[in-house]
């Protein structure tokens, strides 16, 4: 509208409102997964999650939490060590809602088959909600199995750290409603190598030790206790180190700074120093990695979840601008380049999310004892790992393109925090090279792995394309055996991989047009890593796009009742 004496200059037409006031899980590949992979018995509270995760009110929550960072507070004001983190109520909320929907640790007390799905769907609606309280959230789930190689230890807190109660605060732990667990392993020194580690465990007493060491990463420092590799006498062991000792007193862990990052900027990333601080062993001395490789596991599932999500989100963003928006007598969407633009991302998105379930279902059936599945993860997730969370960045710059210079405007749209937080799920637990690393460990030492894989991917040979990437895999892994260099091949294998079980998946499981399109553009028989080469948009002829298009579209507050006002809460 035209302000009163003012020219129409400044009339407000053709913008897209924001994507406000609808369901995050309306999206037929998430719920079909649920449901195949044995979760479908929360359906509804996933919904019920959908709904609060795209309400106006939660956007805005999501938009203060990055707004209003992380603070450090090392000292008070007389000067006592604190070593305490501030974070801005909106964080809190954030947290409150993911831990009371039992996205933290829930499926390790629920012997329902389909528990570990079910958290997987939640979790992939509720980081599209706002995706850096995610980490606590993620490493408290992960914590658990690692935990368990102490079962004293896993006794005494396991039953915290699955509770739906979030508390925050530096507290005693036995007197909390509920834990939040953490994890610092990376050194300065060495990254990746862990075994490059120079803190050290001095034997105590029993299972006890005190670390004396620097950490150059410790995410999410707020929690109450942690999982940390050092140098026992034995070797590389892990243990676990609470912030609150028994006694009631505070642990010799000292916060040295917050990291100032790219993204993730509502979660708190630290170093800290250990000087004397208390732990106690968890696994066999000299087998920290082995140990805490459970929680690696874990943690990797969710960056692939969480990747799947933002791709998810990021393609849904795109099609309701483009399909709201009018350029030269038509809206976006209606213009055959950006048609092919938009359905490109959607086929991106319908594989990694039916991928991210099948592993899900894959580690809630390992965890129950499955050597079939077990077998299958092993492979599949670092190679999942690598491609779905490399690809993000890309597929999220381009949804951000179909929102022309808007979508480049922080306060016009979140997808520069999409994009921003885009490349992290590829860093962590593993970058590229490490996760494809650990591809040709997995098929190397253990010969399930090959045989698990194949078998997944023959389940769809009745379709020639899949059929054709079936022999065109199982020569790559012959091949292997060959090979003196196969780290050069690493990184194209596990696109391979991930790419022929995202067809495989698709042909079984996607509707026809979804499936034609995935397998027409991304199996290229004359491809060695089976993926195009070409942009983002660049579909053959002949493909159904307005079926494809279809499976973005979601119906928000704006668009169902267009004449109400849409509070955004800024």
């Amino acid at each position: 509208m035209t302000a009163p004496g003012r020219s129409g200059t400044h009339d407000v037409v053709n913008q897209v409102p924001p994507l406000v006031g609808y369901d995050v899980a309306d999206d037929a590949a998430l719920i079909s997964g649920l449901h195949r992979e044995g979760g479908g018995w929360v359906e509804a509270e996933v919904h019920r999650l959908g709904t609060l995760a795209g309400a106006a009110s939660t956007q805005e929550h999501a938009r203060l939490a990055n707004v209003h960072k992380p603070v450090l507070r090392t000292h008070d004001s007389r000067g006592h060590r604190i070593d305490e983190v501030e974070f801005h109520p909106s964080w809190h909320h954030l947290m409150g809602i993911a831990v009371s929907h039992g996205l933290h640790a829930a499926p390790w007390a629920d012997n329902r088959p389909g528990a570990h799905v079910a958290r997987a769907a939640k979790f992939m609606v509720w980081t599209q909600a706002e995706a850096g309280h995610g980490c606590p959230i993620s490493m408290t789930y992960a914590s658990v199995p690692a935990l368990r190689y102490a079962p004293d230890l896993a006794a005494t807190y396991e039953p915290l750290l699955t509770a739906a109660a979030y508390d925050p605060g530096l507290r005693l732990p036995m007197a909390k409603g509920g834990l939040l667990a953490g994890m610092a392993m990376t050194e300065k020194q060495g990254g990746s190598d862990v075994r490059a580690n120079t803190t050290i465990a001095t034997p105590a007493g029993a299972d006890s030790y005190v670390l004396t060491g620097h950490k150059w990463f410790c995410s999410a420092p707020m929690c109450d206790l942690f999982l940390v590799l050092a140098q026992a006498p034995e070797g590389l062991t892990c243990f676990l180190l609470p912030r609150v000792l028994p006694d009631g007193s505070r642990n010799a862990m000292y916060l040295q700074r917050l990291k100032d990052k790219l993204g993730n900027t509502s979660n708190a990333s630290s170093e800290v120093e250990y000087d004397h601080a208390v732990a106690w062993r968890v696994g066999e001395p000299g087998r920290g990695v082995a140990t805490i490789i459970n929680m690696v596991t874990a943690t990797r599932l969710d960056c692939v979840l969480g990747s799947a999500a933002a791709i998810r989100q990021a393609t849904v963003l795109a099609a309701d601008y483009a399909r709201q928006r009018r350029s030269f007598g038509a809206t976006l969407i209606d213009h055959p380049a950006m048609t092919g633009v938009v359905a490109d991302l959607v086929l991106e998105s319908e594989a990694a999310t039916t991928l991210a379930l099948r592993l899900a279902g894959a580690a809630d059936r390992a965890a129950r004892g499955d050597t079939g599945e077990a077998a299958l993860l092993r492979v599949a997730l670092p190679a999942a790992k690598y491609w779905v969370c490399k690809r993000t960045p890309l597929i999220t710059a381009e949804a951000l393109e179909c929102l022309g210079g808007n979508g480049y405007v922080e306060d016009y749209s979140i997808m520069p925090r999409l994009l921003r937080d885009a490349p992290l799920n590829s860093i962590w637990e593993g970058s590229g090279n490490v996760t494809s690393l650990d591809v040709l460990r997995a098929l190397s030492r253990d010969p399930a792995c090959a045989d698990a894989l194949l078998a997944e991917v023959d389940l769809a040979a009745g379709d020639g394309r899949v059929a054709a990437a079936a022999d065109r895999l199982r020569a790559a892994l012959k091949g292997l055996a060959g090979i003196t260099d196969a780290q050069h091949d690493a990184r194209l294998l596990a696109g391979q991989i991930t790419v022929a079980l995202q067809a495989a998946l698709l042909a079984r499981h996607a509707p026809s047009a979804v499936a034609d399109a995935f397998l027409s553009t991304r199996l290229q028989p004359t491809s060695a890593w089976a993926a195009p080469a070409t942009p983002f948009g660049s579909l053959p002829r002949g493909l159904d796009l307005a079926a494809i298009l279809a499976r973005a579209h979601v119906l928000s507050q704006a668009q169902s009742d267009p004449a109400k006002p849409v509070a955004t809460g800024r």
